[in-house]
């Protein structure tokens, strides 16, 4: 059966920093453990869990008063960024539990537990009901960086870039700390200008404290030198991320990539089979099934298909909506059909580059690629260097007959980085050698 082409499913940056937002909100306060004692010399001091703890401290605050509206958002909050950190999405329906116990005890003036129900909607992918939360919110609150971080985070993934640009921009006017700076990086990478968003991300490093808002910059700015084929920059990121907090999984997936780059399969494999049992999510389960394909080791691979597939309908089992992890299951599978199917209905949802990408991919795998050609040139719209971007255009183009445009983006998907997949970047290659010269 013919191998249609991957499209990538990628961690969103909507539930990547609900940490940083946490630590940053006023409900908060009070609730937090102790720092970390210092260590005597030649003592080992066991970590802190920070998340456990502030769970622990409000839960003991609600058995003393539970009508704390302002702990029961908190502790909403605190639930959800479990979620994250456990991939287990069956903490979304305590953290909506909380939060609407939150909004019942306070139903008017209440913007702590309608952002946080925003920032709910974000995980589940729920962009349209994000925006709104976070605009009621604001409406109370004129001056919520919680709300304006959920606002940008939901007009990032609707794809409105230039609304979403504005929300960033109020949340750094407001805020400018880690969530701000992040965020406005990433705002800056979508439309191509990824020295700004090193320069932000090296600000927001410099402001960071906790281990874990260390390991996500470090990551952040490892995936800026991975997406642009420094292998040694990212190498030396991930690095940097994992000496900070060692089982981060962005950053044992960024090592296993490296790996599988360098040529060390065995080492990349191992990371990757780290990875996954810390972290079962779709996107690192059909990345692994993906370098087993390209070790040969097909029957392998599809035990990691099946495993994807089983923690999609655990996703969506919690609440969550996710058509574009299903179209890349459904291209995984060869089920071009239905694969077109959901990513038409997720582009209805949302106008996102990554959605265009994956459409067109869908479209070309039925067939249909005139119409294809239209979504990949969307997906680069912005000006976004990617170089997955750029190889289905250039697969796109080459079935439409355009040698020289399939060649050109072909030539271009290698020259952004040269190792973006273990089985698409060589086929890229392979492809180019058999067109010869232009």
């Amino acid at each position: 059966m013919r191998r249609l082409p991957r499209i990538g499913v990628r961690s969103l940056l909507v539930t990547g920093l609900v940490a940083a937002l946490l630590l940053g909100a006023g409900a908060l306060r009070g609730l937090r453990p102790p720092e970390d004692p210092a260590p005597v010399a030649g003592e080992v001091v066991p970590r802190v869990d920070r998340l456990a703890a502030t769970i622990d401290r409000a839960q003991e605050q609600l058995r003393r008063v539970p009508g704390d509206h302002v702990t029961w958002a908190a502790l909403g909050m605190a639930y959800l960024e479990k979620s994250r950190i456990s991939a287990d999405p069956s903490w979304f329906g305590r953290a909506e539990g909380a939060l609407r116990r939150s909004l019942t005890l306070r139903p008017d003036g209440n913007d702590p537990a309608l952002a946080g129900l925003g920032a709910l909607a974000n995980a589940r992918h729920d962009f349209t009901g994000a925006a709104g939360y976070a605009r009621q919110a604001l409406r109370i609150n004129p001056y919520s960086a919680e709300a304006y971080t959920v606002l940008g985070d939901a007009q990032t993934q609707l794809g409105r870039a230039d609304e979403a640009t504005g929300a960033v921009q109020s949340l750094l006017d407001l805020r400018p700390g880690l969530p701000a700076l992040t965020r406005a990086a990433y705002d800056r990478e979508q439309r191509g200008r990824t020295a700004e968003a090193d320069a932000l991300l090296r600000q927001a490093l410099d402001l960071a404290l906790d281990p874990a808002d260390i390991a996500f910059c470090r990551h952040q700015l490892g995936e800026l030198a991975w997406n642009s084929g420094d292998l040694s920059g990212a190498e030396r990121e991930y690095a940097a991320g994992l000496a900070a907090d060692p089982g981060y999984p962005p950053l044992l997936h960024g090592r296993a990539k490296v790996a599988a780059a360098r040529g060390r399969l065995d080492q990349a494999l191992a990371g990757y089979a780290e990875l996954t049992a810390r972290s079962p999510t779709p996107g690192y389960l059909l990345d692994h099934a993906e370098l087993l394909d390209a070790a040969g080791r097909g029957a392998e691979a599809d035990v990691q298909r099946r495993l994807a597939e089983a923690a999609h309908r655990l996703f969506t089992a919690g609440g969550g909506t996710d058509d574009l992890t299903g179209v890349a299951l459904a291209l995984a599978r060869s089920r071009p059909a239905e694969a077109l199917t959901l990513a038409r209905r997720e582009w209805q949802r949302r106008q996102f580059a990554e959605v265009a990408d994956a459409l067109a991919v869908a479209l070309h795998a039925n067939g249909r690629d005139a119409e294809a050609l239209g979504h990949a040139r969307r997906a680069e719209s912005l000006g976004a260097r990617d170089a997955r971007y750029a190889y289905h255009r250039g697969i796109i183009e080459l079935a439409l007959g355009n040698r020289d445009e399939g060649r050109r983006h072909l030539r271009r998907a290698l020259d952004i980085n040269p190792y973006f997949s273990p089985v698409d970047a060589p086929a890229a290659a392979r492809t180019l050698e058999r067109l010869g010269p232009a």
